[in-house]
């Protein structure tokens, strides 16, 4: 996008890192739009925030939502349920705000998780969380649209000192728990919203943990230091080809190349 950003929708805003995110947007100056399904939970988001009623698993009911939007930021998650819960939040949600946009470019900002390239671990077996996380990676950089993905730690675990951004690439931290790595969720807002404005973010997807020393006043450098993601490949420029295409169900192939061609 050539645009300057200027209306920001936040996914999974009510969440404990999307209010996170929205608090940041707005110091940011953006203008703020958050998707809500309870009026309840909205009440605690900052002054200034739009609320927008929405439902990211009835992609009618996001039209209106995603009218005007500059950016996107996904900051939602299923927080387990089974495979069909994954497959119609996680994976579906985005799936679906690309679907509203009707091939309409935003900037895109879409937090997974570390590990989320474990295809064979017991975690996964059993929720199939990191693999509709993947499909969302691969349904973003289908898109066209130009994008970040960030793949924090395990939330707030930091020690006191640890207050350095640090991004990795490849997903080669397999342990299952904080020794892959920690961040603060006002750490991983703060990287979300960066991005949305920085043009060394663009096509980079990177696991997100927190160093010793101190924080960094900008994060330009640490994002430039990174490998883009190649064009037209639908995973991480270090990831392991370890979830083939030919494998996956024919629906999420069917709408890989219908978002890839802009067909739906």
């Amino acid at each position: 996008m050539s645009e300057p950003i200027r209306t920001v929708l936040v996914v999974g805003a009510t969440g404990s890192i999307g209010r996170l995110v929205v608090s940041e947007a707005l110091a940011h100056g953006f203008k703020v739009r958050a998707l809500v399904r309870d009026q309840a939970r909205a009440a605690a988001l900052p002054a200034g925030t739009d609320l927008a009623n929405g439902d990211l698993t009835d992609v009618e009911s996001l039209a209106g939502v995603v009218e005007g939007t500059d950016a996107v930021v996904f900051a939602h998650g299923s927080h387990g349920g089974g495979p069909s819960v994954t497959e119609a939040v996680d994976y579906g949600g985005v799936h679906n705000v690309l679907l509203a946009l009707a091939g309409r470019p935003v900037r895109i900002a879409l937090m997974t998780a570390i590990g989320v390239t474990v295809h064979d671990g017991g975690y996964n077996r059993a929720s199939g969380a990191h693999d509709w996380k993947r499909r969302a990676e691969r349904v973003v950089r289908a898109s066209g649209n130009v994008y970040t993905i960030v793949r924090p730690g395990w939330f707030d675990y930091n020690d006191a000192d640890q207050h350095r951004i640090v991004m990795l690439q490849g997903d080669r931290r397999r342990a299952g728990d904080a020794s892959d790595g920690v961040i603060a969720r006002r750490q991983i807002a703060e990287v979300l919203v960066a991005s949305l404005s920085s043009p060394a973010a663009a096509r980079k997807t990177f696991e997100l943990v927190a160093g010793k020393g101190p924080a960094q006043s900008d994060l330009g450098q640490v994002f430039a230091a990174l490998q883009p993601d190649p064009r037209g490949n639908l995973d991480g420029v270090l990831d392991l080809g370890n979830f083939p295409l030919a494998d996956e169900p024919v629906r999420v192939r069917e709408q890989l190349e219908a978002i890839r061609n802009r067909t739906y």
